[in-house]
């Protein structure tokens, strides 16, 4: 009966956590800068038998260390207590450092260890388990201020416009004239090789034709998907670096957008793929094609000790083996400086006015690779220029084949895609489930710095992943079916009515929370297909879903009209299982974003609020159904 007795009062017995940064309460205590002191703060009911309470904690991978929490003062029977962490202490010697931490509640008859979900609630247990991260990042850590408050467009070249210009076909290039209703070359099955020779003819040129098109989005940045010479239609296979793809319409193309795009304040990110070469390069040259001596054809070539042979010519390391993309071998300085070094190739494009790079596969790249590339970056664009990683789990403390990445402590990226997000999306509008929302959510802008949550890229979908509006509307009928039905396999016309609505949403949370909304290309014409290739149809121009593009031109106003959304904090102000609200505030501007996936119900708001998108007057209570959303202005309290 007293063990009962003793869990019941565990279970509703009040207790709080939070923290302050030199002397100001904070959202973000998971990443703070070197030299900032941080004050844990708790609040535990006498209910809950405390001694004493401890913080547990000890750098990544090290012994720990336990601190007592200072007792403070007893008010209406509870008490507080504090601990102040010196970040300068904790590292040491090091501009920057992850540790982890729990609190220990010592009591007379046993010891409760704290567990958080989302490195900000916690929970009380008789078991240590799931600690605080808490990243100390360096304190000059900024990333590039332009990005924040963006849209960014994601374009896959070959499919998104074949505009008027010069170009040069391809070696051995197969062109699809069917742009409307023409599938994307596939495999029978996944595994299987596949040439990607054929082409729809999508270039350069036609980016520069459609930059009215995108300004009418609101968009400020620019994705592209590789653009260098390569044998293939994706180009993830690098046949040459220093030369862009003549098929996209050569430098005289490229030369053209970045002067466009910029007389637009457009700027434009490349995808740097620089973990492997294709095994049809001047590098590798297994085939021939290239004048100079590859590393397959002989030992003595320059590019010999660029990649990794396990039996030399045939037999070498490749990414995810597949032997047409040889990986590069970035201990070899030559290797690592011919894109990082002073006259690299990330040096001489950023010169040549690109404004970022998007790295593919940033898990592969060693430490040393991205510190100089992020020194290359900042020092030719007068720290100007962003560094995004394709890292698809919690950045801050990832580990990538066995090594603790520092992806974020302000020694090489800027921000990463926010898979997360995704994830955390895909759960609330697909299931209807707002507490992973809100937890996944939570976890992320509470481990991140605050200047990398304001440039993540976040993201519904990709060219590695099946279309957002497939994923919505197909209730995973297609998980199981061959390619050659997937091939061309639509949702039908009640799915895709359905799938609109949830679109809708999903952007709208996309575009109001932290960081930088990125529409794949197409998504906003409401372009359906499974996953890769299926995902990467031609763009339809002239067949374009009216009314989900109009939605998608109100959410790019949205943006530019409120700075809120560029540098504004963010907090949930509740959530249940199946509906959240959330608040967007600063910059003298409040916006509330209401969302709903249940059976209808009420939300009570401010007095004075207006609809974001309308300018209508909202009463006291808002009353959403299921599916429905609301983006409202509110005073500042």
């Amino acid at each position: 009966m007293l063990l009962r007795l003793h869990d019941q009062i565990e279970n509703t017995a009040p207790h709080h956590l939070w923290w302050e940064l030199d002397g100001h309460k904070t959202a973000t205590p998971g990443a703070v800068p070197k030299g900032a002191n941080l004050s844990l703060c708790l609040s535990l009911s006498r209910a809950w038998g405390a001694a004493a309470v401890v913080c547990r904690i000890s750098p990544d991978g090290e012994d720990y260390r336990d601190i007592p929490l200072v007792f403070q003062k007893t008010q209406n029977g509870i008490d507080f207590y504090t601990l102040l962490l010196d970040t300068e202490e904790l590292c040491g010697k090091n501009e920057s450092g992850l540790f982890y931490y729990e609190l220990l509640l010592v009591r007379g008859y046993d010891t409760l260890f704290s567990h958080t979900p989302n490195n900000v609630d916690l929970t009380f247990e008789r078991e240590s388990g799931s600690r605080f991260r808490l990243l100390v990042y360096k304190n000059d850590f900024s990333t590039p201020s332009w990005f924040a408050g963006g849209t960014m467009y994601h374009i896959f070249l070959d499919r998104f416009c074949a505009g008027e210009g010069k170009i040069t076909l391809n070696r051995d290039a197969v062109i699809n004239p069917d742009w409307q209703n023409g599938i994307p070359q596939y495999p029978r099955k996944n595994g299987d090789p596949i040439p990607n020779n054929v082409f729809f003819g999508g270039n350069l040129w036609g980016v520069v034709e459609k930059l009215d098109y995108l300004e009418s989005l609101g968009v400020t940045v620019l994705y592209l998907s590789p653009i260098f010479k390569a044998y293939s239609n994706h180009r993830y296979d690098t046949g040459d670096y220093e030369k862009i793809d003549d098929f996209l319409g050569g430098e005289e193309a490229f030369d053209t957008l970045i002067r466009e795009a910029h007389a637009r304040g457009i700027r434009i990110i490349l995808d740097g793929v620089f973990n492997h070469t294709g095994d049809d390069s001047r590098y590798f040259n297994r085939r021939g094609n290239y004048k100079a001596v590859g590393a397959y054809q002989s030992k003595t070539s320059k590019y010999a000790k660029w990649y990794r042979f396990r039996d030399f010519p045939n037999d070498y390391e490749c990414w995810w083996n597949i032997e047409i993309l040889p990986r590069l071998d970035h201990t070899n300085k030559s290797c690592r400086h011919y894109f990082t070094g002073e006259e690299g190739v990330i040096a001489s494009w950023t010169r040549r006015g690109v404004d970022g790079w998007r790295l593919d596969v940033a898990d592969e790249l060693s430490d040393e690779f991205l510190d100089e590339l992020r020194r290359v970056v900042k020092k030719n664009t007068k720290n100007e220029g962003l560094i995004i990683g394709e890292v698809w789990e919690n950045a801050a403390d990832k580990i990538a084949y066995g090594t603790r990445r520092r992806y974020l402590s302000g020694d090489q990226l800027d921000s990463v895609m926010n898979y997360p997000f995704r994830n955390a999306a895909l759960a609330f509008v697909r299931d209807g489930d707002a507490e992973t929302f809100y937890h996944i959510l939570t976890e992320i802008y509470a481990s991140y710095p605050r200047t990398v949550s304001h440039s993540l890229m976040n993201l519904l979908g990709t060219h590695d992943t099946a279309r957002i509006l497939t994923l919505l509307g197909d209730g995973g009928k297609g998980e199981c079916l061959p390619n050659d039905t997937l091939a061309h396999l639509s949702l039908s016309e009640e799915e895709r009515k359905n799938a609109l609505t949830l679109l809708k949403l999903a952007s709208v949370l996309q575009f109001c929370v932290f960081g930088v909304p990125s529409v794949y290309y197409g998504d906003e014409a409401g372009i359906e297909g499974y996953g890769d290739p299926f995902c990467r149809k031609p763009f339809p121009w002239g067949r374009e879903d009216a009314e989900l593009l109009s939605h998608y031109r109100a959410l790019g106003k949205l943006r530019r009209e409120h700075p809120v959304l560029a540098r504004g904090d963010f907090r949930f102000l509740e959530y249940d299982e199946n509906s959240f609200v959330f608040e967007r505030k600063g910059e003298g501007e409040r916006i509330l974003v209401c969302a709903n996936m249940g059976e209808e119900r009420a939300f009570s708001v401010p007095t004075g609020c207006t609809n974001a998108l309308t300018g209508e007057a909202v009463g006291a209570t808002l009353t959403l159904d299921h599916a429905e959303w609301a983006i409202l202005l509110a005073k500042q309290k």
